[in-house]
């Protein structure tokens, strides 16, 4: 179904040089699409995970930033679908930087919204977050369930979602927010908790640093998260929704931790990190997510149990070239 959709369309991914960006753009391309990829532009003119994608030759990849509204309206022209997902995500490093926060995910969304209203595009795909939830007031969590700002990440992102939807209600732009839960596989950033545990084991260490491991999580493998994106962007009727991407499966930090330490056949032991601690009001301890929202739109259901994510990333970390982009022993904001 999604090929014969998105044969032959020009699709724009903001952020594809990260995480779930570049695995988009390759899901993209498998499905038939021209994919256009904005990397965030740098003097080493390095286009960062799409560096390595297999696909890279049928990626027109572009540099830039969306806080430029110039570039913004340049880069959208033409497109049939936005894919926005630029943003800056590393919560701890929101406490120190907030207004870089606000910079890039709030006015960046805003020129993005923009330049696809000026250019006609004919979907925009605004990703959100379930941080923006906060801790759960009730479980399953639902699209109805109130924002919380726990952090100025959080609090971007809840003004980010906002401005989208402002062009839809505003202007009947086509706009769609897609709001994943924790996604996480192969080239997630290591200040995440999963890659962080993986890399120290694979590294040889005895004892792993964590911060709070009680908190509960929705995992989402990332090819998943991709999927219900794509499947969202398809449906008609998801124009003017907010839609949450979930695998509706809680588990707490430290049982995905052992989990991970099994599968790896690991004797590490945990130990605390001051320095990983969120700020008591500000952690998120409960996170779980009620999919029927996407399951009635679009029929997406994820492919990936915990287990079979968890197997897959520990594949792809645990290959020498991709643990030495790593820097395991370092814990970065």
């Amino acid at each position: 179904m999604a090929s014969s959709y998105w044969q032959g369309k020009q699709v724009l991914v903001t952020g594809a040089d990260g995480f779930i960006g570049s695995h988009l753009c390759e899901a993209l391309v498998e499905a038939g699409a021209k994919v256009r990829a904005l990397a965030l532009y740098n003097s080493f003119n390095d286009w960062g995970w799409l560096e390595q994608s297999p696909y890279l030759k049928e990626i027109e990849v572009v540099s830039g930033d969306v806080r430029d509204p110039f570039y913004c309206k340049v880069i959208t022209k033409d497109c049939h679908t936005v894919f926005h997902l630029a943003a800056l995500i590393a919560i701890p490093y929101s406490y120190v930087a907030p207004n870089s926060y606000v910079e890039t995910n709030v006015n960046g969304t805003l020129n993005i919204a923009q330049a696809c209203l000026e250019n006609g595009v004919q979907r925009l795909m605004h990703t959100s977050t379930s941080e923006i939830y906060g801790t759960a007031q009730y479980v399953p969590i639902d699209e109805k369930h109130p924002p919380q700002p726990q952090s100025p990440y959080s609090a971007s992102k809840i003004g980010a979602d906002a401005m989208a939807m402002s062009y839809y209600n505003a202007f009947e732009m086509p706009v769609c927010i897609a709001r994943p839960f924790n996604t996480y596989g192969p080239r997630q950033s290591a200040r995440a908790v999963i890659p962080t545990m993986i890399s120290q084991i694979a590294k040889g260490a005895k004892e792993i640093k964590l911060g709070d491991t009680s908190p509960t999580r929705d995992f989402n493998y990332v090819s998943d998260t991709c999927a219900g994106m794509m499947a969202i962007a398809e449906a008609e009727q998801a124009i003017g929704q907010t839609i949450n991407i979930g695998s509706n499966f809680e588990i707490s930090v430290q049982d995905t931790l052992n989990l991970i330490k099994k599968i790896m056949h690991s004797d590490v032991n945990f130990v605390t990190d001051e320095q990983r601690l969120r700020p008591k009001d500000s952690e998120v301890f409960r996170l779980w997510c009620d999919n029927t929202l996407i399951k009635d739109l679009t029929n997406f259901e994820p492919k990936y149990n915990i287990e079979q994510g968890l197997e897959a990333t520990i594949e792809w970390f645990t290959k020498p070239e991709n643990l030495k982009r790593y820097k395991a022993d370092i814990y970065n904001v």
